[in-house]
């Protein structure tokens, strides 16, 4: 039942999440780019309740982007389930009890997003190769989202705990031996 309500939840936070991307930040750009909420999310959900969970939020979130903003679908599907599987090797590997370290998780989670987008989209929709633009647009991204990242950090902090405690168990002292 608790994870029912936990996934509902989720799932309001994804529309809370779609409608601050496209109304409020598009008052708030930085030269016309807007922080991918996405990313952090997926990111969070992965971290949080386990790789699984992740990539299928990462895969459902992005074929739902492809059909309402993307040009082909598929797309942000793969580089959002490629997120969600990538937050779950970081949740092994890392501890999310730092601040920095999960600045560091966004920064690597948001270049990753963004190259693999590039890559499927220079193959798949032919288009040209504008390294500069690139570069602008991954820069402030980034920055964009660490910043939004510093901010939220409370609250992922206390929700994802609890939902790492239904998902999971509480496995605080087993995990690291």
């Amino acid at each position: 039942m608790k994870k029912t309500i936990i996934n509902i939840i989720l799932v309001v936070i994804a529309l809370f999440i779609y409608f601050l991307q496209s109304n409020f930040f598009n008052w708030f750009n930085i030269a016309g780019i807007m922080p991918n909420m996405f990313v952090i999310f997926v990111l969070f959900i992965g971290l949080f309740a386990s790789t699984k969970m992740g990539s299928i939020y990462g895969l459902a979130l992005g074929f739902i982007l492809d059909c309402v903003i993307g040009t082909k679908i598929g797309i942000y599907a793969v580089c959002l389930g490629i997120v969600g599987f990538l937050s779950g090797t970081f949740d092994k590997n890392f501890s999310k009890d730092s601040r920095m370290t999960i600045m560091l998780m966004v920064l690597g989670s948001t270049i990753v997003f963004e190259v693999i987008k590039y890559i499927l989209n220079y193959f798949f929709i032919s288009s040209n190769v504008e390294i500069f633009n690139f570069i602008k647009i991954l820069i402030i991204e980034t920055l964009y989202n660490i910043i939004l990242t510093i901010i939220l950090y409370p609250i992922f902090r206390k929700f994802g705990y609890y939902i790492e405690n239904e998902y999971k168990g509480n496995t605080v002292l087993t995990r690291y031996f």
